[in-house]
């Protein structure tokens, strides 16, 4: 046979690996993505489709990955498709492998034998040694595709033909739960579209180290997928469920705006279940205007607080301080701090601030211990920021003849400044939502019929502390607060809304509120990013 035509029949070959890859690859991302539909009750389990199950397809969609898993090994070993693999797959994918072979032996010995582990034990044993050699002994073409096919196919076929269905439920020996088969199938499933991705993946790049590398990268990139796409449906479940509650009486022209200096009216829009109180005798839809300010007042209240404080230690420990076991020490702590639980800062509002501030539970103590809580990673991140920026900065500041703090000032911290603004982007994505030091420090009336009036209630006074503000020291309610409130109140005041459509409507206002607060953030960073450059 000549080279141009041996040339040729490889380069088919080639072109017939890819198809098969990419098909079997395709079929996996479809399968994956009606599992978690499923999974996230987005469609009924019982449905059809062409006079088939949706499980059922769910088993279809195995069963084809496998055996077109099965092409490709046995096409690569009879030299049908052009590939390069190893002598063999290697001991970790053997036992992944025998670590399955001996989940799926285990089953069928259930299945068939009971639930004497006397029984089904040898069965998942020897399952289990046969998985991790038909994976090490052969090549890696076979030993990366054969033992993966041969589990799709016997899990998919056994869905396929309903031997699990809506109805069947698994109750194992060791809990008291039970397992519906609408739940275990699209599990089942996912992490089976999972190992077809990767063995897809290898096959396509041919095996060997780029097959490796390929194989890697679809399954880490399903992975990630899978976590958008759960993101995304919950993020449309919480709107689908919420919006319809949060548009309630809203209007684009239905309400007035006057204006200050000539008293005309113009039209504007209106959004009782934003603007409304929650409580009130005269109060037709209730809304969520008090505790949407309070949330406001509670993560502004902790970012003037904890910012300050957590940039200047980290300029402190980064510029200052020298490297030793006092800074180490302070690296432990604010690790640990970061990583406490929530409950605990608010039990130390609870014991400590509480008594020495308000006497009660007070929007400023709220303020203070979700300080606390943000205060860590604003010094972690900010100190990393500092540490980031090159020194060739800071060398060619004082070759000017500039001062260490003017140094700092102008050039470190404008800087660092884009990290150090994520940083707080996400601690205030978690203290925005936080609930448990809500309930001992934060929380008044579940239902309150006024929002705190913080910036008209300071008075001056003779006395130290010389200025007060009654607001401050006084109760409120935040959207979590409220939330929690609404779901364990059982009954809802207003027959317009029941707690749980009222609760779905304050869980939309608070992802927006979130969503709003990180927009602020990436913007500021943007901002800081860009003149920096400039």
């Amino acid at each position: 046979m000549s080279n141009v035509e041996r040339d040729r029949l490889a380069g088919a070959d080639s072109t017939v690996g890819d198809l098969v890859s990419m098909g079997i690859i395709g079929v996996a991302v479809l399968t994956f993505l009606a599992s978690w539909i499923l999974l996230l009750q987005w469609a009924d389990e019982t449905a059809t489709v062409a006079g088939l199950g949706v499980l059922k397809l769910l088993g279809v969609g195995l069963v084809v990955v496998g055996v077109g898993l099965a092409v490709l090994g046995v096409g690569s070993r009879f030299d049908y498709v052009d590939t390069a693999p190893s002598s063999t797959a290697g001991v970790t994918v053997g036992v992944v492998f025998g670590l399955l072979w001996a989940i799926v032996g285990g089953l069928a010995g259930t299945l068939v034998l009971g639930n004497d582990a006397a029984l089904w034990l040898p069965v998942a044993a020897v399952a289990g040694l046969g998985g991790f050699l038909a994976s090490v002994l052969p090549s890696e073409d076979v030993g990366s595709t054969l033992p993966v096919a041969g589990i799709l196919i016997l899990l998919g076929g056994f869905v396929a033909v309903g031997g699990i269905n809506a109805g069947w439920t698994w109750s194992p020996a060791w809990s008291s739960a039970e397992f519906p088969g609408s739940e275990l199938v699209p599990i089942l499933v996912v992490f089976g579209t999972l190992l077809g991705a990767w063995s897809a993946g290898k096959a396509k790049a041919g095996f060997g180290a780029e097959g490796r590398q390929t194989g890697a990268y679809y399954l880490i990139g399903s992975v990630v997928f899978g976590m958008l796409g759960v993101l995304a449906l919950l993020v449309a479940f919480i709107v689908t469920n919420g919006l319809a509650t949060m548009l309630t009486g809203a209007s684009l022209a239905g309400g007035r705006l006057t204006l200050p200096v000539v008293g005309a009216r113009l039209p504007w829009p209106e959004f009782p279940f934003l603007l409304n109180q929650t409580g009130g005798l005269f109060v037709e839809i209730p809304g969520v205007l008090p505790a949407l300010i309070g949330t406001l007042w509670l993560v502004f209240g902790a970012i003037t607080f904890a910012v300050p404080l957590g940039i200047g230690a980290a300029v402190f420990l980064t510029e200052y301080a020298e490297r030793g076991r006092f800074t180490q020490v302070v690296e432990i702590a604010t690790n640990g701090l970061w990583s406490t639980p929530s409950i605990v800062f608010g039990l130390f509002g609870l014991a400590f601030l509480v008594p020495r501030i308000s006497g009660g539970n007070s929007i400023l103590v709220g303020q203070l211990v979700l300080g606390f809580m943000l205060l860590p990673l604003v010094l972690i991140t900010s100190r990393e920021a500092i540490l980031a920026v090159p020194d060739a900065h800071r060398d060619a500041s004082a070759a000017l003849g500039v001062t260490k703090w003017q140094t700092i000032r102008s050039v470190v911290l404008p800087a660092a400044m884009p990290g150090t603004i994520t940083g707080v982007i996400l601690g205030v994505g978690r203290i925005a939502g936080e609930t448990a030091p809500l309930l001992l420090v934060f929380g008044g009336a579940p239902y309150p019929s006024s929002f705190p009036n913080v910036l008209g209630s300071f008075r001056l006074s003779t006395q130290p502390p010389f200025v007060t503000n009654e607001a401050l020291l006084s109760p409120a309610s935040a959207l979590p607060y409220q939330l929690y409130s609404t779901i364990t109140a059982g009954v809802f005041p207003k027959e317009i809304f029941t707690n749980t459509e009222f609760g779905w409507g304050t869980a939309l206002v608070l992802l927006l509120v979130v969503v709003g607060l990180y927009a602020v953030g990436v913007g500021s960073r943007l901002y800081f990013r860009r003149k920096l450059h400039e």
